[in-house]
């Protein structure tokens, strides 16, 4: 097996065990980047001399007998996570050349296991799509076929993890934008609950929503970056002081005597056949390891989108008004009036999907227009958590699909902005909601594209959804296969 290859839990053994040290490692994965990374275009930045230092000192500590699940383990973060020192995008012409000066708490956390980074991975912009196709920098293409979007918005991040390009990444979902891309490049995605993990130094795109989580290549590694990530912190207001659990310890207890919840709401006409086969086919495998499956309903499931698509663009409006081209960031032109100045900015610095969202959520922000658009969503979105909490009465996980079809070519919805934005029917509820769900690989195409299973759980109970992912993988050989770059 290639060094690029291996899982984080597998390359932490060998580190542990001096048959490799984190300069090797890192070696390696940067060799892989350089060889993979013009097919794939996973990365905004790369830091590799920082990289190859950071392995150096991991090697120190290894070698004083003092190592953690992830020292001299070589990463990429999504680059809507603050890094001091270091380029942070949002994959924006508006911020292109924007270096924070302080890190994003997750980073503090990772860097206190002494974590290697390896760059900041490619995204929509300001997390604004499902396609990474929005990106104002570059474009990412799938790994099993370089042809197909790997998703968005961390689709950067799931590429990298895919190809070999990083043992692991860090991501955001604000609407599915971890789970959907996982599903597309067959890895695996975790969104924490809401408040789970802290967004002290997360770009902002819709507050109420966003949220950190892991993307791994299988459920361990994933449970071992949540034992990282999570925990309460004083910097976020939405932060929830909640004792974290060890996700691993969890990991092989199986699903026997669960009863997974199955809703009708989530097989819809118009679904890839090949998509509804291969979660059907999953849901018969954890039945046969033991798991009882129930049919549920979650009736306000069909308002989802709207709701999703008021809420979030008009928190975007609100937090993207801080670019104005005054305090940081790109300013365009020379104008003498304020206001010409502002437009000019924005105008050049945003693409058009963030323009259009600005714009979504603008309108349904104003005068008259409030009570009518965001007041009545936010009713709605209460309606769509009770359907959750009365399910969870009845059954401990729910089941469904990721994405209604596997990953589409490139630029074939790009010039239909509503069929993309029904792409992300199966994974929006979850956000509105603020429960986690899971994403892990269980089938492929007939084109060779991989299939995702979607988990969902009630509020904190991460470690139920991880639990039974890994025991899906136990009987599954899915998340093992990597694509031939």
């Amino acid at each position: 097996m290639e060094l690029h290859d291996l899982t984080i839990a597998q390359a932490h053994q060998k580190l542990k065990n001096k048959e490799i040290s984190s300069l090797e490692l890192t070696r390696a994965i940067l060799n892989r980047i350089a060889k993979v990374e013009p097919k794939v275009g996973a990365y905004i930045t790369l830091t590799a001399e920082l990289a190859l230092a950071q392995a150096q000192e991991a090697d120190q500590r290894i070698a004083s007998k003092r190592i953690g699940p992830l020292t001299g383990i070589p990463l990429g973060i999504k680059d809507l996570i603050s890094t001091k020192g270091i380029k942070t995008t949002c994959a924006s012409r508006i911020l292109e050349d924007y270096v924070p000066p302080y890190d994003a708490t997750v980073m503090t956390r990772l860097r206190a296991e002494e974590f290697v980074l390896l760059g900041k991975t490619n995204m929509d912009e300001f997390a604004m799509g499902s396609s990474t196709e929005s990106s104002a920098l570059q474009v990412t293409r799938n790994p099993w076929n370089p042809a197909h979007i790997p998703g968005g918005s961390s689709g950067g991040s799931a590429a990298a993890v895919a190809a070999g390009e990083c043992l692991g990444a860090i991501g955001s979902d604000t609407g599915g934008s971890i789970r959907q891309p996982a599903s597309h490049c067959g890895v695996v995605g975790l969104k924490p609950t809401y408040g789970r993990v802290s967004r002290y130094g997360l770009v902002a795109y819709a507050s109420s929503l966003d949220q950190i989580g892991p993307l791994t290549k299988d459920t361990i590694d994933c449970a071992l970056l949540m034992n990282v990530l999570c925990g309460y912190d004083p910097q976020d207001s939405t932060s929830v002081s909640q004792n974290v659990p060890d996700y691993t310890a969890v990991l092989e207890k199986g699903v026997k005597g669960l009863t997974l919840g199955i809703p009708r709401e989530y097989f819809i006409s118009g679904m890839d056949p090949e998509v509804e086969q291969a979660v059907r086919t999953a849901i018969t495998v954890l039945e046969n390891q033991g798991a009882q499956c129930l049919e549920i309903s979650l009736p306000h499931t069909e308002y989802a989108i709207a709701v999703y698509y008021i809420i979030a663009t008009a928190e975007a409006s609100s937090n993207l008004a801080r670019y104005d081209g005054v305090s940081f960031g790109l300013r365009n032109g020379n104008e003498q009036r304020l206001i010409e100045m502002v437009q000019q900015t924005r105008s050049f610095g945003f693409g058009s999907e963030v323009i259009r969202r600005i714009m979504l959520g603008t309108y349904v922000l104003s005068s008259g227009y409030y009570d009518a658009y965001y007041m009545k969503a936010s009713q709605v979105r209460t309606l769509i958590h009770q359907d959750f909490q009365q399910a969870f009465q009845k059954c401990d996980l729910i089941v469904t699909p990721i994405s209604p079809t596997p990953a589409f070519r490139i630029g074939e919805k790009s010039s239909d902005p509503l069929q993309m934005y029904l792409t992300d029917i199966f994974t929006i509820s979850a956000n509105l909601a603020g429960i986690p769900g899971l994403s892990l690989p269980c089938g492929f195409s007939s084109q060779g594209l991989p299939i995702g299973l979607q988990i969902l759980g009630n509020h904190f109970e991460e470690e139920k959804i991880l639990q039974a992912g890994r025991a899906f993988e136990r009987a599954t050989d899915h998340h093992l296969r990597r694509p031939v770059i």
